[in-house]
């Protein structure tokens, strides 16, 4: 039987890549961006909890109410904006599941949606699967900062969605309130619906304000804005994450989600619940936390013949490789692991069209300390 693929450009994913090849060699993992510490006590205590309790069939649909009602005293709290909790919070199969609904429920086939390269590889395949176009921008590729006058011209009466990410992965690059401007100005007067990728939101640093979509009444009101509870609570396995959209949009997503998932993982929702409200400290620490884990792990990279570039926000840290190899950053990457025992993500695979002659290399720092010290060790031998 022949099989017509329809994701003809999709392989294996690079993270999926990377990790075999670390376990193949036995090289220390800074690769796929998952913690290796533990999990706070009190949430693995309180879906020990829930399982014991009987939650263990079908959750509602969009998510326990305790949950949804966490997860709007929570966006008050850091937003000052409290989302409608029957009308506009779903929960979901981590974000992305909610990413992949959001593009489902509304882009349709022969429309386009603009993303700004690099970008995360889950988007695209989406897009292509819904039957539209993934429209490329590229960010300044040093900075990373969008080109917002690229973005204008690449609009076209097509233009059904903007996807954007702040903190960026793989960059770490944050959105200012300037930007924010920018981005409401262009939107103003068209009909373009925004996704809002926020699964590093609590993981800004240096006094530095996360510019959530959700704090902007011309932006919210547009938005799908997506969050993560395995990137703030250590514990991506669990895949449980979270959409805010205005009623009308949160709608059409549920029709998608309900057919996908219909529902998630009904004892983590009870874990997340109790601790949204007990442990606020969590999340309102969580930058302080990566902060000094940012800082260490710069401050031994700083003794390598890697150059650093800056880290606003989230939990990777890009280096240019440049000093020790002129090699293409895949070619690298296998090198890297391979010969030295060291894994990271070579940044190309986020690009439709990587920059030519970029040596970049991502590198996650969400690791305990012995792990980071091995990694080190081993990199400043290069």
């Amino acid at each position: 039987m022949r099989v017509e693929t329809k994701l003809p450009k999709v392989g294996t994913t690079i993270f999926t890549v990377m990790s075999q090849l670390a376990a193949q060699h036995g090289a220390v993992n800074l690769g796929q961006g998952f913690p290796d510490f533990p999990v706070p006590a009190r949430l693995v205590e309180a879906l020990t909890r829930a399982m014991q309790a009987g939650h263990n069939q079908y959750s509602m649909m969009t998510g326990i109410p305790a949950l949804r009602q966490a997860i709007a005293s929570k966006t008050a709290r850091c937003y000052d904006w409290m989302p409608d909790v029957d009308a506009e919070i779903t929960v979901t199969s981590g974000a992305t599941e909610a990413i992949f609904n959001a593009i489902h429920a509304v882009v349709r086939a022969g429309e386009e949606v603009i993303v700004l390269d690099p970008c995360y590889d889950c988007y695209e395949p989406a897009i292509e699967l819904a039957g539209a176009t993934a429209v490329h921008v590229a960010l300044n590729p040093q900075t990373f900062a969008p080109d917002w006058d690229a973005v204008r011209a690449a609009i076209t009466p097509r233009t059904r969605m903007l996807m954007i990410n702040s903190p960026h992965n793989p960059s770490g690059a944050m959105f200012s309130a300037a930007d924010m401007q920018a981005l409401i100005a262009l939107l103003d007067g068209t009909e373009i619906i925004l996704l809002s990728d926020e699964v590093y939101e609590h993981i800004v640093f240096d006094g530095a304000r996360h510019e959530s979509a959700l704090l902007y009444p011309q932006l919210r009101q547009r938005a799908f804005v997506i969050s993560s509870f395995g990137k703030t609570y250590h514990c991506t396995g669990w895949k449980l994450g979270y959409a805010i959209a205005p009623p009308a949009l949160s709608a059409e997503f549920r029709k998608v989600h309900q057919y996908n998932v219909f529902c998630s993982f009904n004892p983590a929702q009870h874990a997340f619940a109790e601790m949204i409200e007990a442990e606020p400290e969590h999340y309102e620490t969580l930058g302080a936390f990566y902060q000094d884990k940012r800082d260490r792990f710069r401050a031994q990279l700083a003794t390598t013949r890697l150059k650093l570039l800056p880290v606003p926000g989230g939990y990777f840290q890009l280096v240019d490789y440049s000093a020790v190899s002129d090699l293409p950053d895949l070619e690298f990457a296998r090198w890297l692991t391979q010969a030295h025992g060291v894994t990271g993500i070579p940044l190309s695979p986020f690009y439709a069209n990587p920059p030519a002659g970029q040596r970049l290399l991502r590198l996650c720092f969400a690791k305990n300390e012995a792990t980071v010290n091995a990694a080190v060790e081993r990199l400043s031998k290069l």
